[in-house]
């Protein structure tokens, strides 16, 4: 590594939480807690990237009390008896290694997974669309709504009841919240549709609200975004500044401390028209707009990116002087680190050690297991 990673390991502060570091691991889904519950095999998944030295750990998608809440069998549910007593267990591991950490608390709306396994009782969504066009399951009542918000809310309120540190909301990637932001897949004439973006905002919005009304003012809470879609890639929410103000400013305004901007590679500037070439990436047009906290986030490390590794692609470890470069500037407060925490359970202690040789590339085979 050519250049100092120091930035990496200054200490964040944020409410009552407090960090070593800069580095967070990242949400990745995994599918390894069959019949929705964590047992031993993810404690130890996690409590590894603990001592490894990671400062946040983020838990992979984690689905709220809904019916079809969830596109995959082994999907770990974050209600029940059964399955709060497995994050219990995961929390109480990670702070034995000293390590802090956040369940991410999730609906999948009407997306599809690879396999054919679906749910007993139809998804639901917005709209009753999948992507723009192409319908599945039903759409929301308002009844579905308020169930679900409320859903949400009880999530985050057990969270901090075992002991998490902090809450992640995923509104992003094309998932429930995401279809509601996205004028593509919601197409509801009432409140919770509209023309603009800060009119599809609203069931996001009351999201958060009722999220920060259940875990009290001084418990962070953290939300997750994305313009792009795993339905389409190219997808945009806001298309200028003006629009990603409108479109951010109502969530903090409702109580998000922190905006985790994902991106697929995070040294792209998300307009460049405005900026240049080098101009900030989401998490720091996000944290310019609204003065909140940001995560940035997308192929730290590594060549390729997540999407493509479910494809078979292999990746390499690169060099981290473009991030250095953008920490330096205070462009976002965080940085979230993925496949390159699946590979290696140490890498955060590998480079701040200045071990660049050591480092790993990545291969879809770690995928297969929990290591």
């Amino acid at each position: 590594m050519a250049a100092s990673t120091d930035v990496f390991f200054r200490p964040f502060r944020i409410k009552s939480l407090d960090l070593p570091n800069r580095i967070v691991m990242a949400p990745m889904t995994r599918t390894f807690a069959p019949e929705g519950i964590p047992g031993a095999a993810n404690a130890a998944y996690y409590r590894r990237r603990a001592e490894g030295g990671v400062g946040l750990i983020l838990s992979e998608g984690t689905v709220i009390d809904r019916p079809a809440s969830r596109n995959h069998p082994n999907i770990p549910f974050f209600h029940g008896d059964a399955a709060l007593a497995g994050w219990k267990t995961v929390i109480d591991e990670i702070h034995a290694a000293g390590g802090k950490m956040a369940p991410q608390i999730w609906h999948t709306g009407s997306t599809k997974t690879a396999t054919d396994w679906v749910p007993d009782v139809d998804v639901e969504s917005p709209s009753g669309l999948l992507a723009p066009g192409r319908p599945r399951g039903v759409a929301m009542t308002e009844q579905d709504i308020e169930a679900t918000i409320a859903a949400f809310a009880k999530a985050a309120a057990d969270a901090k009841r075992l002991g998490f540190d902090t809450v992640e909301i995923h509104g992003a990637h094309g998932y429930l919240i995401d279809q509601f932001f996205w004028a593509g897949t919601n197409t509801r004439e009432d409140g919770y549709g509209g023309a603009t973006i800060a009119e599809r905002s609203r069931f996001a919005v009351e999201v958060v609200k009722a999220v920060r009304a259940a875990v009290g003012p001084d418990f962070p809470v953290i939300l997750r975004l994305s313009q792009w879609k795993q339905q389409d890639y190219s997808a945009r929410l806001a298309a200028t500044p003006d629009e990603m103000a409108a479109w951010l400013q109502p969530l903090v305004d409702a109580g998000a401390d922190v905006l985790h901007c994902s991106q697929r590679r995070f040294w792209e500037p998300e307009f460049p028209e405005v900026d240049g070439e080098n101009g900030l990436n989401f998490a720091g047009w996000a944290k310019e707009l609204t003065g909140a906290a940001t995560i940035s986030v997308g192929s730290v490390g590594l060549s390729g990116e997540f999407i493509a590794a479910f494809g078979g692609e292999t990746s390499q470890r690169t060099d981290l002087d473009k991030l250095v470069e953008r920490m330096e500037r205070d462009e976002f407060d965080l940085i979230a680190v993925g496949r390159a925490l699946i590979s290696d359970a140490d890498w955060v202690k590998k480079v701040q050690a200045g071990d660049g040789e050591g480092l790993k590339g990545f291969s879809p085979a770690a995928l297969a297991e929990l290591v």
